[in-house]
């Protein structure tokens, strides 16, 4: 019975979990074992007789968990327990060179790196397509005049797109951080006990280069008896940084479906419950539970950056944790992909609530563009300012429009026509370069994901 809803299905697709699954993890190691065994006959370690067959038992499915637990319950050892499992096997004459001058972090090293390999090639293209996504979501309110927020309160008028466009450059600057990683955290690593490649001599750089290029892994340059855990750090912290994107963009689709905001919705589905009491209810659950994993992907970073210091050349102070947070931590982020690719790609924008909001405050919206006008006709900027913040205050008192306020004040009246002042409150005025940002992010995004399209 699965403990965790990581375990049971609740959380990450299929093909994301299959990649942590036990017996794909034996898979894993035991293509290391076949790779260098085939690696170490090929420049003469080895007999390719004895390469041959260690690689055909390896990679013939015949070693399953249940073999390897029932041997790790006598030996207390779950490596050893693999390599038995494969020795055992395995004719006589091969028995002597199975596992040849490796020790059982290149295994569980070099499985992690695999692991995490597969996980990425899952990660990436769902990140670049969300990129893409946002990218077009930006293109199509690129027009559309909005509320801009800061501090919760209404600050000045923003392109509904330029929203998007922001969180479509950070999802396409994710893509490039991953590529970026790759050749730090993928690391392949068959140096043995304590990192020197000991019993392969002379041979050991060449047969670990060879290994990790038939693995699609970059060799390590130099490693104890593990690779340095920064790499597990480096790749947790990526992630984790993607899920805080996904966190920001959630919490800003709860915040404008509130109700009292309304502006855009996650989509909701015919036969959907929002509540199991309000039969009106709509809740924004899916970017509630991008924010809630969130939180739980973040407090992974902290133990991967507690597993760097460890004893000597190793000790196994980080292998226990490892075995939660590599896996937990790639499933919660797909999780997390897959939700927010749901939410974007049906995602409910109201624009006559949009327009209701930015006519909210009666035309007080424009106050920073009453002041530029003021400026460029001469007036002192702290006059000016002060004179908006009198005739808006005074205009919040007692109810009226703020542009029927400014026109009726003379300080303010005596600089700018009423045409002039009209021009000002003119949303689509307003937008400034948000038109020209928009399509430069959507040409970026465009580009650096254009691999995936």
């Amino acid at each position: 019975m699965p403990i965790l809803p990581i375990d049971g299905g609740r959380y990450g697709t299929k093909q994301m979990r299959d990649i942590f699954d036990e017996q794909k993890k034996i898979h894993y190691q035991l293509e290391l074992e076949a790779t260098a065994a085939e690696s170490q006959a090929e420049i003469g370690l080895i007999p390719k007789a004895a390469a041959q067959n260690i690689a055909r038992v390896a990679r013939s499915g015949k070693i399953t968990v249940r073999r390897v637990k029932q041997l790790e319950a006598k030996s207390d050892h779950d490596t050893a327990a693999l390599v038995e499992a494969l020795s055992e096997l395995c004719p006589t004459v091969a028995k002597p060179w199975v596992h040849y001058g490796l020790t059982s972090n290149d295994l569980v090293d070099t499985s992690n790196s695999m692991q995490i390999r597969d996980a990425l090639e899952i990660i990436e293209p769902k990140v670049a397509k969300l990129a893409v996504i946002l990218a077009k979501l930006a293109v199509k309110f690129k027009d559309t005049p909005a509320v801009g927020r800061t501090h919760g309160q209404h600050a000045s008028i923003i392109a509904f797109g330029l929203k998007f466009a922001n969180w479509a450059l950070e999802m396409a600057t994710h893509v490039e951080r991953i590529d970026e990683c790759k050749k730090r955290i993928l690391l392949c690593k068959t140096l043995g006990v304590v990192g020197t490649g000991s019993l392969m001599g002379s041979k050991a750089l060449e047969i670990q280069k060879m290994v990790a290029k038939k693995l699609c892994l970059y060799p390590a340059d130099v490693a104890t008896q593990v690779v340095p855990r920064e790499r597990y750090a480096e790749y947790v912290f990526c992630i984790a940084l993607i899920g805080s994107t996904l966190e920001k963009i959630a919490i800003e689709i709860r915040n404008l479906q509130r109700t009292e905001i309304g502006e855009m919705a996650e989509p909701f589905k015919k036969g959907q419950m929002g509540s199991s009491a309000v039969p009106v209810k709509r809740n924004p659950i899916k970017s509630e539970r991008v924010t809630s994993l969130s939180k739980m992907l973040r407090s992974q970073i902290n133990i991967t950056f507690e597993n760097i210091p460890l004893w000597h050349e190793r000790d196994l102070s980080n292998s226990a944790n490892e075995r939660f947070i590599l896996p937990t931590s790639s499933i919660l982020l797909d999780e997390m992909l897959e939700a927010m690719t749901k939410i974007l790609s049906n995602l409910y924008v109201d624009k006559n609530r949009i327009k209701k909001n930015l006519e909210m405050t009666k035309g007080q919206i424009f106050a920073e563009f009453v002041l530029d006008a003021l400026i460029k006709k001469g007036v002192a900027r702290l006059k000016a300012y002060r004179d908006i913040q009198r005739v808006a205050f005074a205009a919040s008192d007692s109810g009226i429009e703020f542009v029927e306020a400014v026109k009726n004040d003379k300080s303010i009246a005596s600089h700018l026509s009423q045409k002039e002042i009209e021009q000002v409150f003119v949303p689509e005025n307003q937008l400034g370069a948000s038109g020209t940002i928009i399509k430069n992010v959507y040409n970026i995004v465009t580009k650096k994901c254009s691999k995936f399209n």
